[in-house]
């Protein structure tokens, strides 16, 4: 079991989603084991308050997502649910629409997002770690997404953000097969960041959440909202908002305090202002 800390916890989607907040990283547990923590729509809209709590919360300057138990981080939508919830194209529709707001939300995320990932990663779930900003995987995981298999069509976002990922032609060979992959592939194909030992996991997405934490969250921001741009057609691309924030950087006391901080030969205490 992954040894994650538990303080100031909340729950929504009836215990399914757990939050938590950690030397100032939020933690966002999907605790549906005995299903593989498969998503309801129920753990969706928990999602997506347990987000909006940690982005409105001062202290948090990274959020973690992570699977409870040791099966898996997410093994896809809670297919229990789709004789009433997506059984035509009418009903997958309203569907869409009441997870929309939540996948939404985690895109455009301010705050860096770090996908824990042991286990099953699959259909949803890769949807869920495809969205976070970085993906720490174990040696144990598994990727796939079984659309073809269940005859479902996935969404233009999720196959966009995985275009992105791993290119058009494994994009193809996986959303045509259906197949699944192991961690080793999912790196080399960089679908993951870093794949480590299951035993060290934890320890390394945490180190890299305190390592974000520890810096400056101006230039943090600077970084995602530009990366974000970057990957947008040249026509759409909000180049206003990349000077704001650059400007906002330059003139902001964390800049003043890195300066002092290097010249002094000390850690930089980073305020975000």
């Amino acid at each position: 079991m992954l040894n994650i800390p538990k303080t100031t916890e909340k729950s929504f989607a009836d215990g399914k989603i757990l939050k938590s907040v950690a030397d100032g990283v939020g933690i966002i547990i999907f605790n549906n084991p005995e299903k593989r923590n498969a998503m309801s729509l129920d753990m969706w809209e928990g999602l997506g308050s347990a987000l909006i709590e940690l982005r409105d919360d001062p202290d948090v300057r990274v959020v973690i997502m992570v699977g409870a138990g040791d099966k898996a981080f997410v093994s896809g939508a809670d297919i229990s649910q789709f004789e009433e919830t997506r059984h035509n194209a009418e009903a997958s529709e309203e569907y869409s629409k009441r997870s929309a707001a939540q996948r939404a939300l985690l895109a455009d995320y301010p705050k860096p997002t770090i996908a824990c990932i042991r286990g099953f990663c699959l259909g949803g779930g890769m949807q869920v770690a495809m969205l976070a900003d970085i993906r720490i995987a174990a040696e144990n995981s598994q990727f796939g997404i079984p659309a073809a298999k269940l005859g479902i069509a996935y969404g233009y976002d999720g196959l966009r953000h995985l275009v992105s990922l791993v290119g058009p032609s494994w994009a193809r060979l996986l959303m045509y097969t259906g197949m699944r992959i192991d961690s080793a592939e999912a790196g080399r194909i960089g679908l993951v960041d870093r794949v480590v030992p299951e035993a060290e996991l934890w320890s390394a997405t945490t180190d890299i959440a305190r390592t974000i934490s520890g810096n400056a969250p101006l230039a943090i921001q600077a970084a995602k909202i530009t990366i974000a741009q970057v990957l947008k057609d040249p026509d759409k691309r909000n180049m206003a908002a990349i000077k704001a924030i650059g400007t906002a950087c330059m003139d902001s006391e964390d800049f003043r305090e890195g300066r002092q901080a290097f010249m002094e030969k000390r850690k930089p205490q980073f305020k975000g202002r």
